[in-house]
């Protein structure tokens, strides 16, 4: 049986940097993608839906704490004074209320999540083709990012970040992209 080679990630990226050396001709640049989507007018407007979001989430369940916390004065004060099946009830709606509150909090995370990234990726993927259409105009023949590719230093030179992310709130604008 023949062993399949493997090469990291890095190696990849070494081979395809030497390549690109080789070539007189070959231009390399680099982008934050983190950078890119947070100075973006697009991942602002995102970054604010998704505060906004959260702290609806946090206002419901500080709303859901404050009736068990009252629940749970309510027996406290009580236990001299009530029935037993009425501490009983008392402690059957906190352990109600406790239950909702956790299954809210676990439904509102995992749909936040999908929420997020639902927007995340619909910003990426309209940002790859911005990435794509200013590589081909620039003649750029490997754009890595800085975040996912294991770049440890590079020269601001290459670095098309902040083109990017004018181009892109240009697209989104409706405004057709302005050369420097």
């Amino acid at each position: 049986m023949k062993r399949q080679r493997v090469i990291p990630p890095l190696g990849i990226l070494f081979i395809l940097a030497m390549t690109a050396a080789g070539h007189a001709q070959s231009k390399v640049a680099i982008i934050n993608s983190q950078q890119a989507f947070e100075t973006s007018a697009e991942g602002k407007k995102v970054l604010t839906q998704m505060q906004e979001r959260e702290n609806k989430i946090k206002a419901e369940l500080q709303k859901q704490d404050d009736a068990i916390r009252l629940l749970e004065n309510k027996l406290t004060t009580g236990r001299l004074t009530m029935t037993n099946e009425a501490l009983a009830a008392i402690q059957s709606d906190i352990e109600k209320k406790t239950t909702e509150r956790k299954r809210y909090e676990e439904d509102q995370a995992r749909d936040g999540n999908q929420y997020a990234n639902n927007l995340i990726n619909k910003i990426r993927l309209e940002m790859v083709a911005v990435i794509e259409a200013l590589a081909k105009e620039q003649g750029y023949d490997l754009v890595l990012d800085m975040l996912a590719s294991g770049v440890v230093t590079s020269s601001p030179a290459i670095d098309i970040t902040s083109e990017v992310v004018r181009r892109y709130d240009a697209s989104k604008a409706g405004a057709p992209p302005v050369k420097k």
